[in-house]
């Protein structure tokens, strides 16, 4: 138990959710190992502890899940799911993936990224307001990653209501439903239909790929279950935690107005503004490890087979990292945050994120240098690892 018994950290708490930047100060200040006796879990929150438990993945595994709904109902990891996979496993299916995802056809991707951000932007252009999220970063990621898969958008909407709905928090309390193990079925038409039809495409790449499995030692292709979890990932990690990451650029920005203008002024500055922002507010700020053996931390053991909160989003505001860090400062130097990572776990899809950040930024700037919020209508989507908005009035 923690010994600052007063302090109380829940993920699944909406209050605490709306703003954890205070209790998550008082766990880096009074309870570096915080212990949570009612959903029986750990989190660290410091910067060198988050960053430390990141790449020790032998004493920390992913393998047990990625959610603690998962982890405590003991589901097996989905074929393909790397993110919730160790090496060596992860690390084949990771390299099958990058076959697949390739920096040229992630920069292939930018003329598109810029044409959708026209097809949403130039028709609010004089409308005097809109909702940040609802027409506009909600869309453009679920349209990027089907430009990048092949999946037609006519049926984007409904997935990403999917994806969204999947894993919005209904209650203050774990999902009854844990829906990670279907979350490729969505996907099985396309792939059926990339079986009939192979063109030069992600699916068509994953269809045809060879490889030798770690495990059996045999050459193999991936099975349907591997496609579609691959598919379902990166709908799942890439629509969501890059549109939330547009919100808090629409949000941090307005609230700081003086930096907004020297970025209008000055463009150099966006990708330093970008990623002020992923460590200022970080779209997923909770990730999930299981002990693999007995650990000792801050004087405290932690048997074999605990969760351990990784809190990504404490740790980036966390003063011995990163001098003055509730300061939103998009001159800021810094070495390295945690919002994608460190280790064989770093987010895949980084550097994508960080493209359509960029690009969002620079064309909302080109349309609407000046802007207010009316956080009377803005609204956050609580779930148990994805923090940002669902709703964002702006005010032009």
């Amino acid at each position: 138990m923690s010994a600052a018994t007063d302090i109380y950290y829940d993920p699944y708490d909406f209050a605490i959710d709306e703003n954890p930047y205070p209790v998550w100060k008082r766990m880096r200040e009074e309870a570096p190992l915080y212990y949570n006796d009612r959903y029986d879990f750990y989190a660290v929150s410091r910067y060198v502890d988050v960053e430390a438990l990141s790449v020790d993945w032998q004493t920390y595994t992913s393998s047990k899940g990625i959610l603690m709904e998962m982890v405590k109902a003991g589901i097996p990891t989905p074929p393909g799911l790397f993110i919730a996979e160790d090496p060596p496993e992860h690390d084949m299916h990771r390299l099958i993936l990058s076959r697949a995802v390739t920096p040229k056809r992630v920069l292939v991707l930018e003329n598109r990224i810029r044409e959708l951000c026209a097809e949403y932007l130039d028709p609010l252009v004089g409308s005097g307001g809109f909702d940040l999220m609802q027409d506009f970063a909600s869309h453009l990621p679920m349209r990027v990653i089907g430009a990048l898969v092949g999946i037609p958008d006519e049926y984007l909407l409904n997935l990403r209501d999917h994806v969204e709905e999947s894993a919005r928090l209904k209650e203050e309390k774990p999902q009854d439903e844990q829906r990670l193990p279907s979350i490729g079925e969505p996907y099985a038409p396309f792939l059926k239909y990339k079986k009939e039809h192979p063109g030069d495409d992600f699916l068509t790449t994953l269809i045809q790929a060879r490889f030798k499995d770690v495990l059996t030692g045999e050459q193999r292709g991936l099975s349907d279950a591997e496609i579609l979890n691959y598919v379902g990932m990166l709908y799942a990690a890439g629509v969501e935690t890059t549109a939330r990451l547009i919100g808090w650029l629409g949000k941090t920005l307005a609230d700081n107005p003086d930096q907004r203008d020297q970025v209008v002024a000055d463009r150099s500055l966006i990708n330093n503004t970008v990623e002020e922002t992923l460590r200022y507010e970080v779209p997923s700020p909770i990730q999930v490890r299981v002990t693999t053996r007995p650990v000792e931390l801050h004087g405290q053991t932690v048997d074999a087979g605990k969760i351990i909160t990784l809190l990504t989003g404490a740790a980036n505001r966390d003063p011995d990292a990163f001098p003055d860090p509730d300061t939103f400062d998009i001159r800021r130097k810094m070495d390295a945050h945690l919002t994608f990572g460190k280790g064989v776990h770093y987010c895949f899809g980084a550097a994508l994120a960080r493209i359509e950040g960029r690009i969002a930024l620079e064309e909302i700037l080109d349309r609407f240098p000046k802007w207010d919020l009316d956080l009377s209508g803005a609204e956050l989507i609580h779930t148990a690892t994805i923090r940002g908005y669902h709703k964002l009035p702006v005010v032009l």
